[in-house]
């Protein structure tokens, strides 16, 4: 192969760049002595060639010593050049040192870039901890009120119970000074001081127990109370625009069976259920791996997701369509598609709509 390069004077590009850089240098070295060869050769056969290119062209004329052979100088044996040794110490030095400093740039880079990082994680946390306790204090601040304006309820609620025992009670007193009037021939105006008492001070009685929410739902029976006082009122599981009970709400049922309702369900479709630990509801979401199960708070005068976002729904179903449109998170991209349906035409909600 050898022998093939020197004769062409050519080598394949590919196989040159297989070749390492000392095996580079001696094919160099080798087709440079093989020039040579061929220029002194040819220089032989035909002096006056020779000649005439020195006419024609520039050409070299060595520099000749004390002998009259061609002056050469290796480096490091002429006088006063240092030792080889040295000159090659010299330049290992200047190489390490030219590699120490390339090393301790590389360093600084790599640490600056684990500060910068530690900092940008440090800031990201301190501010997740800052919206955390932000929202735990609007949380509090919201628990806060809504126990306060449920503590004036039932105070209210309480005076007004008080003033109809105290009505009671002169009812009471009536008949028992009516059945005396009888016997002295009063009861005409006995009659006539009841009337005009009932008229200006008398309430009506009431019909019913007074509602006193708990703070948690404690017992199914709670939760069907809770529905037919404050959420059937606010048309909660109903369409929009109709009295047709919404295809998405499912009444009181479990996780496990609105997981089950889901499970052949495609990514999107979701169902509404009551929720048993809280005040509301539980959207529950099928996505492309699992399920995801949203709770939606109706403690208040307004409908919202609790713990996602801060929109707040006068219905059920505007939220529902209002995420029809919008994500839930943006971190999860959860978008309302197909509503789940009861798998009965009969179902009976837990007992919501008896």
């Amino acid at each position: 192969m050898m022998q093939q390069i020197l004769q062409d004077m050519y080598i394949e590009p590919d196989l040159l760049a297989e070749l390492n850089e000392e095996q580079k240098q001696i094919l160099f070295y080798k087709i440079r002595e093989e020039q040579v060869r061929r220029w002194s050769e040819r220089e032989r056969r035909d002096p006056s060639h020779a000649v005439k290119k020195k006419s024609n062209r520039r050409g070299i004329q060595w520099l000749l010593g004390s002998d009259g052979e061609v002056w050469v100088w290796v480096m490091g044996e002429a006088p006063g050049d240092k030792p080889f040794e040295d000159i090659v110490e010299e330049l290992m030095e200047e190489r390490a040192m030219k590699q120490a400093q390339r090393e301790a740039q590389e360093l600084r880079r790599v640490k600056e870039s684990e500060i910068e990082k530690k900092f940008r994680d440090a800031m990201a946390k301190e501010k997740a901890r800052f919206v955390a306790e932000k929202w735990k204090e609007e949380t509090d601040d919201r628990k806060a009120a809504k126990q306060e304006e449920e503590e004036d309820r039932i105070r209210e609620e309480l005076k007004v119970a008080r003033e109809m025992t105290k009505n009671v009670v002169w009812l009471d007193e009536y008949k028992r000074q009516s059945l005396r009037a009888i016997e002295k021939g009063l009861v005409a105006g006995l009659s006539d001081l009841h009337a005009n008492y009932t008229s200006q001070y008398c309430l009506p009685l009431p019909f019913s127990p007074v509602w006193i929410r708990p703070p948690r739902p404690n017992s199914r029976e709670s939760i069907i109370r809770w529905f037919e006082e404050e959420q059937r009122p606010r048309r909660a599981g109903y369409e929009r625009s109709s009295n047709t009970i919404a295809a998405w709400f499912h009444g009181i049922i479990s996780r496990q069976e609105s997981e089950a309702l889901l499970a052949n369900a495609a990514e999107g479709c979701f169902l509404v259920r009551v929720s048993e630990r809280i005040w509301g509801y539980t959207l529950s979401y099928r996505t492309t791996s699992g399920f995801k199960h949203f709770l939606i708070d109706a403690s208040g005068d307004y409908y919202s997701f609790l713990g996602v976002d801060q929109n707040r729904h006068a219905t059920l179903a505007d939220l529902i369509d209002f995420h029809k449109e919008e994500v839930i998170t943006t971190s999860g991209g959860e978008l309302l598609q197909d509503p789940c349906r009861p798998r009965s035409s009969t179902a009976d909600y837990g007992g919501l709509f008896l």
